[in-house]
């Protein structure tokens, strides 16, 4: 499905950039795809009704409150419509060891060899995965998403957490 055959998808995605600390170029790049990436092709459903019937697309704003992740949802004029809040707490694990093995990937491509390189880029897509599946878990029964789309708002939320 492309963004522009379904009103069920996101059509603008922003990050508090107050909660974003630090950003180094590789984690700026992975922000810059993730968003690009998501905006061309998603699946974001809200279930349950929204404001005035609205079915799509949508505004999502990601930001963090007090250890938890908040998807305030908008129409795509601005207007609010939901915000649908996660505790981080399930997250954390992977989280960080996800930053842990990015870091390794990082340096990794400037000094390994390729095999050394191809491992540890396995290891970090399974803990990419491992969080995403994750975030579809726990929005199951507030939002569908794919896993495409999971896999892009999970590395948002990553750079959320940079501290």
């Amino acid at each position: 499905m492309t963004a522009g055959t379904s009103k069920q998808r996101i059509s603008h995605i922003e990050l508090d950039e107050s909660s974003i600390i630090r950003r180094n170029a590789d984690i700026e790049h992975e922000r810059r795809v993730a968003i690009f990436d998501l905006l061309e092709d998603n699946l974001f459903s809200p279930l349950g009704e929204l404001e005035g019937g609205y079915d799509g697309p949508y505004d999502l704003r990601l930001r963090m409150e007090d250890n938890r992740l908040v998807f305030d949802i908008g129409s795509d004029d601005g207007r609010p419509l939901a915000s649908i809040t996660l505790p981080l707490t399930p997250f954390k694990r992977i989280i960080k060891e996800y930053f842990l093995i990015c870091d390794s990937y990082y340096t990794a491509i400037k000094s390994s060899s390729p095999r050394q390189i191809e491992a540890i880029d396995m290891g970090r897509r399974g803990l990419h995965n491992e969080g995403s599946e994750l975030l579809m878990e726990r929005l199951a029964d507030k939002v569908e998403l794919d896993m495409d789309t999971a896999r892009r708002l999970f590395t948002l939320i990553c750079v959320l957490q940079i501290r």
